[in-house]
């Protein structure tokens, strides 16, 4: 196998105009990827019928079996070194393949500058952290773009909404958490990483425009549901007794904010059924935890910490800041 091959996973439901213009972008690229795969979740637009004719493989999962599994699904059919997956609402530079390859260094995995489609001065994405709460921060999210935003850096978790990935990664930690569906289980295997001693890289050089939530859409019924269930699923899966109970005031606090949040886009229904179907879930999901896991935390809700003191973020996280 070529150390420096790249296989693509898009994972896609519907939205064929998206995908047709994602697969145009790749086709685009300084360096072009070995092989792209379309894993598509039972798409009803013609989105397979596009992509192939596109020159994509495609996979049709027949339903929608959620992001988890059609990546998994697109990582045991794929044979590069590399795994990129990228979601179809991504628009990427054209060089940005080339500039996050040639970044990724001896990294376990690598991310890239990512910028709201809608205002392309403002960060999207840059790389995730984890608070005790067990809710996760989308670091630069709403930030203007700037210094802090175009220096690499080593990071812990990155978002998978444009990531590159070392298959080795996954035969080393496994592969995504396919019971969290969608929404999550990119932090899940990101902590998995930083518990096996696998870091990332944030390469900014390599560029990218998100549309955001154009699957299930911004703050959807759907999408709260399912965050809200997995933010309760995650603290189930690693936090162990004696972590749960150190750290209880900042996961009620965390994840009573996040309700606010939807109570204020009019989804604290969708809310409340999430966390019912976590707590249904929780004693299922139990684990062993692992001792690392509470540095890893505080070091992570730090850095949350001190973006939130430089006032990049919303009310939500410094008020989480201030009651914790």
């Amino acid at each position: 196998m070529d150390k420096r091959s790249v296989s693509i996973v898009i994972p896609n439901w519907n939205r064929r105009a998206l995908l047709v213009r994602l697969l145009e972008r790749l086709a685009a690229q300084t360096r072009r990827p070995e092989e792209v795969l379309v894993v598509d979740n039972g798409s009803t637009d013609g989105s397979a019928e596009a992509a192939g004719a596109l020159g994509a493989r495609v996979i049709e999962m027949g339903t929608n079996a959620g992001f988890a599994r059609a990546v998994n699904r697109g990582v045991g059919e794929t044979s590069g070194a590399w795994i990129g997956v990228v979601n179809n609402d991504i628009e990427p530079r054209e060089d940005w393949l080339e500039r996050l390859l040639a970044g990724t260094g001896d990294a376990w995995f690598a991310t890239g500058k990512i910028l709201s489609e809608g205002a392309p001065a403002r960060i999207d994405g840059a790389w995730d952290a984890l608070a005790r709460s067990g809710c996760a921060c989308r670091c630069g999210w709403g930030a203007d773009d700037g210094s802090r935003w175009s220096e690499r850096r080593r990071i812990r978790m990155a978002p998978l909404t444009a990531a590159l990935v070392r298959r080795a990664a996954f035969e080393r930690v496994g592969m995504l958490d396919e019971r969290f569906e969608s929404y999550l289980e990119d932090v899940d295997f990101g902590l998995r990483c930083a518990l096996a001693g696998l870091d990332g890289v944030y390469v900014p050089e390599a560029v990218a425009w998100h549309r955001g939530s154009a699957t299930l859409g911004a703050w959807s019924p759907a999408m709260v549901r399912l965050i809200a269930r997995n933010q309760v699923l995650l603290v189930a899966k690693h936090f162990s007794a004696k972590c749960l109970m150190r750290n209880a005031w900042a996961v009620l606090t965390g994840q009573a904010l996040w309700g606010v949040l939807a109570l204020r886009h009019r989804t604290g229904l969708a809310y409340l059924r999430g966390k019912w179907e976590g707590m249904r879930r929780f004693r299922s999901w139990r684990e062993a935890g692992r001792s690392e896991l509470e540095g890893i935390l505080a070091e992570s809700e730090a850095e949350i910490r001190d973006l939130a003191r430089e006032g990049g973020f919303g009310w939500y996280w410094r008020l989480y800041c201030a009651l914790t």
